[in-house]
């Protein structure tokens, strides 16, 4: 970040001094006319705080001990390109310049100067990092699955590749009742697979490389999709031939042993940090724009029925967190006494006026508020109680991928099924959300936003 911001000085400089020497030759007298221009010193102050920002926007300072030089390259590439048309039309195009070929030749000085001086400091910075690596001066603590032959095999690849990957191998966990003896004299063993939680933060674990024998598959399936909720946490698989044959193994490096390596996140970093600006900025506009709704339909449920006009629920939401979530009330007080159920068309506990907000989801305004503070997303899968999460779990363990992102108001399965009246359906509307997250981007949520107010509009809300 600090390289980041003087280069971006030192680019805005040279341009400057370009323009006036080379651009504008005819009227440049002396440097120090260049530094009595209030533009130069403008753009000395605000745009390296802009470019900074900028490349926290798109992602830059994430994981950056484990970027590649390649990747480095496309990420200064594709921000130098949007960040200096920006400038270039916000600032440039209407200074006096006596030719339309001096304005390309602007943009395109102005974009060497910037892409090039920036390039070149991040590629010493990510090539030293990539130096420590690789000579094992830092790493990222590695948890190894599995005990018998292709663990210790899984180990002696990672270890004798010709270009060390940085795993610093904590242990293993035991996933039979078989250890191999080998595998016993390079590592320890840390615990069983109900333990592994509890190890990752007991050894601050970044990476977990499941190696377990072929017929063991299923009986980790349920611990991968638990450890995949967390988006901190770094997943590889040792494939086998059908997974090559299939073309699931992706190769990032010539010299890396083939692993298959699960996607913590399902967006760019950009599109996260773009989905949440949108989150906010649409929350205040719906809460400013529908406070008045907000207003009498709290009136109307605290003349309606006795009881709180608001209601909240504990949910389960990101990396499986408890939050509360907040709703107009819709049902009489106590509707819940004789334990958890979820509603129905027919709910003798929804009050009259409760039925008139559900078709309209006017109970479901509150969870803006949800979403300002963070605990929820605009779009995403309906967070539910951890009493229904159980249930669900016991027949499809797949439900868990879904807390790697931030619940939502609305969600495809909500679009695509509506609301669940039983375990049965949940597990229905799953797929759909599954499907979401495969899919999930900046323009499925537009999609997903746009086809919810349809429904709410025609009162199909169910």
């Amino acid at each position: 970040m600090a390289w980041d911001f003087v280069a971006a000085i030192l680019a805005w400089a040279a341009f400057f001094l370009f323009r006036k020497v080379v651009i504008d030759n005819d009227r440049f007298q002396d440097v120090n006319q260049v530094f009595r221009d209030s533009n130069f010193w403008w753009g000395i102050v605000l745009l390296p705080v802009a470019w900074c920002c900028f490349y926290a926007f798109q992602g830059t300072y994430k994981n950056v001990y484990r970027k590649s030089r390649l990747k480095e390259l496309e990420m200064t590439l594709m921000a130098s390109v949007i960040g200096v048309i920006v400038i270039f039309f916000t600032l440039l195009l209407d200074d006096h310049i006596s030719s339309y070929h001096n304005y390309y030749l602007s943009f395109l000085m102005l974009f060497l100067f910037h892409f090039g001086i920036t390039y070149l400091g991040r590629l010493v910075i990510t090539s030293h990092t990539a130096k420590l690596v690789h000579t094992r001066r830092i790493g990222f603590p590695t948890l190894l699955v599995g005990s018998g032959r292709k663990a210790f095999t899984t180990f002696q690849d990672l270890e004798n590749q010709a270009v060390y990957s940085g795993n610093i191998f904590k242990g293993f966990v035991q996933v039979n009742g078989h250890v191999d003896e080998d595998l016993l004299k390079v590592m320890p063993r840390l615990g069983s697979l109900s333990d592994i939680n509890a190890i990752i933060e007991q050894y601050h674990i970044e990476e977990v490389i499941f190696a377990v024998e072929d017929c063991q598959n299923d009986k980790i399936n349920q611990i991968i999709f638990l450890l995949d909720r967390r988006d901190d946490v770094l997943i590889k698989i040792t494939p086998d031939l059908r997974d090559i044959i299939y073309g699931t193994v992706k190769i990032n490096s010539i010299f890396h042993s083939p692993l298959i390596t699960i996607n913590p996140r399902p967006m760019e970093e950009w599109q996260y940090s773009a989905k949440r600006l949108l989150d906010i900025l649409l929350s205040l506009l719906a809460l400013v724009l529908l406070s008045p709704v907000f207003l009498v339909t709290a009136l109307i449920v605290k003349c309606t029925s006795p009881g709180p006009v608001f209601y909240a629920q504990e949910r389960i939401g990101y990396r499986g967190k408890p939050f509360k979530m907040h709703k107009f009330r819709s049902m009489y007080i106590d509707a819940e006494s004789a334990g958890p159920a979820l509603s129905k068309d027919d709910d003798p506990r929804i009050t009259p006026f409760g039925r008139i907000m559900r078709k309209y989801r006017l109970d479901e305004i509150p969870q803006f508020y949800n979403v300002l503070k963070g605990t929820m997303s605009i779009v995403g899968p309906r967070p539910e109680r951890q009493y229904f999460i159980d249930q669900i779990v016991e027949r499809a363990p797949e439900y868990l991928l879904l807390q790697k992102v931030k619940p939502g108001i609305t969600s495809w399965g909500q679009v695509k099924y509506g609301y669940a009246e039983n375990v049965d359906e949940m597990v229905e509307r799953l797929r759909y959300d599954l499907l979401y997250m495969e899919n999930m981007s900046l323009a499925t949520d537009i999609k997903i936003l746009l086809y919810t107010v349809i429904i709410i509009f025609q009162g199909r809300g169910k």
